[in-house]
């Protein structure tokens, strides 16, 4: 697997952004209707475009996506669902597609109406610079961002075991309204290959690289009402099927967009990669995992960069998980140091000890991990959370209605 620079802008596809104050559209197109898969929210409250987009995915030949940001176009009734209707129709004529294979996706603020002559105005623009390069694929991922300090793209190629190199690539946005815990997907992400993926596959792929990335990542513990990840598979490689090649390079995809928005959090100064060993079974490593990464306490104490280890061991404590306290290990580790605060239930990050002062220094690092060792079994999961500062009070006490 190689690292590439083309972003969803892989072999047959298309996709451009544009701004205007807070609305933007992004429109991304195969030249050719796909084998895709569409997973969305779990919130009960599900936006007008969701929907939309559900109903017409049913067929798993989605041809593109045409997504904005400003506004979420969620609880708006029957006129939200007119309004995604006219959104998706007014951009298929633009791209030429029938408007039954056109996804639709929004974001921003809840509760609102959207602007559709302004939404018009920048699908005609967006539609009239289409291009197939990785310029193309940052002015789409710009395009959809909203309290985002940066756009989040990333791309790849591998060889699968017949010996065909097929590409993929991937765009997402999101920094706040992000939690794990959810039957389907978190914030937007798109995303692309010329590879082809039979129907009866697809859902299974793109549900096992959403489970091990966006699906164990949170920000804040929040589920928006407009999450949405696709994938569109459309086959130019000629590829006759896949194999674990590609769902690695998919997992890999996945997992470092789930890092980038991560890593973006609003407010947020540091990647937290949580690791719980040997639960009893893969549900209580996840509890335990979730519990700390959503702990407040546990944000707070290491965006203070305070080695406060009782926060971590209590989160754990009401996560549900099955577990002796007295058998736990607890560590942390950043950089190239390493501290070990409790082993087989003893402490050993007392007061003035060196295991502290290690811990104390190692949380001065933007990248940090917790690992959490409960003795009870042999599973694992891996979490991706951070930090919580300031920002995040002020970003979220501003952005309203």
């Amino acid at each position: 697997m190689e690292i590439t620079n083309t972003g969803i802008c892989v072999e047959g596809f298309k996709a451009y952004g544009t701004r205007k104050g807070k609305y933007g559209i992004s429109l991304i197109v195969s030249d050719v209707p796909t084998n895709s898969s569409v997973m969305i929210t779990s919130n009960r409250v599900i936006a007008a475009p969701l929907l939309l987009t559900t109903k017409h995915s049913k067929t798993r030949n989605l041809q593109g996506i045409v997504a904005n940001s400003g506004c979420a176009n969620a609880f708006t009734g029957d006129e939200g669902l007119s309004d995604a209707k006219e959104m998706q129709i007014f951009a298929s004529n633009q791209l030429g597609i029938n408007p039954k294979y056109l996804g639709v996706a929004s974001t921003g603020v809840i509760g609102q109406r959207l602007d559709m002559n302004l939404i018009r105005s920048l699908i005609q623009v967006t539609s009239k610079d289409m291009q197939n390069n990785n310029d193309a694929s940052i002015a789409a991922s710009k395009a959809i961002m909203t309290t985002d300090s940066n756009h989040k793209s990333i791309s790849v190629k591998t060889r699968l075991n017949s010996g065909k190199v097929i590409e993929l690539g991937g765009i997402a946005k999101g920094t706040g309204m992000i939690a794990p815990d959810l039957h389907h997907a978190t914030m937007l992400c798109f995303l692309t290959t010329n590879a082809y993926i039979p129907k009866e596959k697809i859902d299974k792929i793109l549900k096992e690289a959403v489970d091990q990335s966006f699906n164990v990542s949170t920000v804040d513990g929040d589920t928006s009402t407009n999450d949405m990840v696709i994938l569109f598979a459309n086959g130019h490689a000629k590829n006759v099927d896949i194999d674990d090649n590609f769902q690695e390079a998919l997992n890999f995809l996945t997992c470092e967009l789930a890092k980038m928005l991560v890593r973006d959090a609003e407010g947020g100064t540091k990647l937290i990669e949580i690791q719980v060993l040997n639960a009893k079974d893969k549900g209580d490593a996840l509890k335990a995992g979730r519990a700390i990464a959503s702990s407040n306490l546990v944000k707070t104490a290491l965006f203070g960069e305070n080695p406060n280890w009782g926060r971590i061991i209590a989160a754990a404590g009401y996560s549900g998980a099955n577990f002796n306290p007295s058998n736990i290990s607890l560590s942390l580790s950043g950089g190239n140091i390493e501290s070990t605060l409790v082993e087989g239930g003893k402490i050993r990050a007392s007061k003035d000890s060196d295991e502290l002062e290690r811990a104390k220094q190692l949380l001065k690092k933007n990248e940090i991990k917790i690992i959490l060792n409960l003795h009870n079994g042999r599973k694992n999961a891996t979490l991706y959370g951070c930090d919580m500062g300031y920002d995040y009070i002020k970003i979220n006490a501003e952005y309203s209605t």
